[in-house]
């Protein structure tokens, strides 16, 4: 009988001094390293390791195939699709040890980055922002904004649903699922 609040593949490693949270899903040859702090109702996917020091929250969907390396933070319902990629040292050299230069990566509350992906540390991804597939994002990236290309461009916005926003003459936009307005001031995003 499984006596942990959450279920581990038996493939899956699971160092010492790990805190996951209740009902969370670890699948098959991922490996949670020491220090890891991982919220409930979380889905690590295949193949995933996730560095020490890493803080998911609550209801992350980790896709499979993604490294989420020591310095990034993920807030409560974040999804992160297979193979998208995190860097946590802005120029690495195998020949240079560069532990003490790992650069904090943050990405807050229902933010989505889409498969193979690319974001590069130090940066702070906002509420609800949408990464396209493939895109690499090197900059912050403001609430709601659509992120697609290399270099990552805002080239749109997102709902929380994760519907385009059509702003009109009045900088008012509705979700076409929820019916939630916003309001577009000053390159911001408001939700009202």
């Amino acid at each position: 009988m499984n006596s942990k609040p959450y279920f581990a593949h038996p493939t899956a490693i699971i160092d010492e001094g790990c805190n996951i949270g209740s009902n969370t899903k670890i699948w098959h040859f991922s490996h949670i390293m020491p220090g890891c702090i991982i919220g409930s109702n979380c889905n690590i996917g295949q193949n995933v390791v996730i560095s020490p020091g890493v803080i998911l929250g609550n209801n992350v969907k980790v896709q499979n195939n993604v490294s989420i390396y020591t310095g990034v933070i993920c807030e409560d319902d974040v999804f992160l699709g297979p193979s998208m990629v995190f860097t946590n040292v802005i120029n690495p050299r195998s020949a240079i040890a560069r532990k003490d230069e790992y650069k904090k990566t943050v990405v807050k509350r229902g933010v989505s980055i889409g498969a193979n992906a690319t974001i590069i540390c130090g940066i702070t991804i906002e509420d609800f922002a949408f990464i396209g597939a493939g895109a690499v994002v090197t900059k912050n990236v403001k609430s709601y904004a659509l992120i697609t290309g290399n270099p990552g461009r805002r080239t749109g916005w997102m709902s929380e649903y994760g519907h385009g926003l059509k702003f009109d003459e009045n900088n008012r936009a509705a979700c076409p699922e929820s019916g939630q307005t916003y309001l577009l001031i000053n390159e911001e995003v408001k939700k009202l």
